[in-house]
């Protein structure tokens, strides 16, 4: 009797956690996916229901050299990002990895500290402090800014991918006479590429998404989209705003669907390399 009993209040707390769980989702994802339907409104207010479905806004957004611009701004930042994140946090990664230094826990720390402090507090010191070094409204603070946020995602994405490495491969090679950048190239890196890209992934789509930072440090010809949108809402509401709302939605959503695919295929590689030892 108890044994049933305690079945039916585990059973009982699944179903609960369940429903909870999707009414947070619910909760969550709906609003975001309200800009949907009014990206294709044919009116000029943002109103429920809409007066009828039109591109128009799409057109405007692809055509109009404000968002254009703002849209070829994240997307070149993101890319410079990316590319200095992810060879320093595939560095760093790869340093700090199985090291035994008394100092590996604090850089460790000092790298993913980013992760930890509200971005905010992150905008106002980067502010003051690239202010002195004439970085603020330049595409190179806002590269270094960005880089700093998205530096922690490659570090930890790669230092979880080395945790099944066996470094002993690397000291094969070299003793087949490997130079560490032959080695690392041969060996490592197509053992932790998914980890990499991975990270590479996390880190486009913090710099793609960010608004904080861009806003104390970005000029208007510096403006990336994230920022243009919050300029949009703030000095004129324009349908035009749902549609690059959606656009940014689309383009992490994208990405965040090729990180779990490789996320699955490192799965199937480790359970296969695991079922063949």
């Amino acid at each position: 009797m108890a044994q049933g009993t305690r079945t039916l209040l585990e059973v009982a707390i699944r179903a609960g956690t369940r429903v909870y769980t999707g009414a947070m989702l619910v909760f969550l994802i709906v609003p975001v996916l309200v800009v949907l339907p009014l990206s294709f409104t044919s009116g000029q207010l943002l109103v429920f229901p809409l007066p009828g479905w039109s591109l128009q806004w799409y057109e405007d957004f692809f055509t109009n050299p404000i968002w254009t611009n703002a849209l070829r701004n994240s997307v070149w930042i993101g890319v410079v990002v990316t590319a200095l994140a992810t060879s320093l946090g595939t560095a760093a990664a790869i340093g700090l990895h199985g090291s035994r230094a008394s100092w590996a826990g604090a850089i460790m720390a000092l790298l993913v500290m980013p992760l930890a402090i509200p971005v905010v507090i992150v905008a106002v010191a980067t502010f003051y402090f690239f202010a002195s070094l004439g970085l603020v409204g330049t595409y190179a603070g806002i590269v270094l800014a960005h880089t700093v946020l998205a530096l922690p995602f490659v570090v930890v994405t790669v230092s979880a991918t080395l945790q099944g490495f066996d470094p002993n491969l690397v000291r094969a090679a070299a003793s087949l006479g490997a130079s560490p950048f032959h080695a690392f190239r041969t060996v490592t890196l197509p053992i932790i590429a998914p980890g990499v890209v991975s990270g590479a992934l996390f880190a486009f789509v913090t710099s793609f998404d960010e608004l904080v930072v861009a806003i104390f440090l970005s000029s208007p010809q510096q403006r990336t989209l994230p920022r243009q949108i919050f300029s949009g809402v703030s000095e004129n509401i324009s349908p035009t705003i749902t549609a690059a709302a959606v656009v940014l939605l689309i383009v992490s959503v994208a990405l965040m669907g090729v990180m779990e695919l490789l996320r699955r295929r490192s799965e199937k590689l480790r359970n296969a390399g695991g079922h063949t030892t």
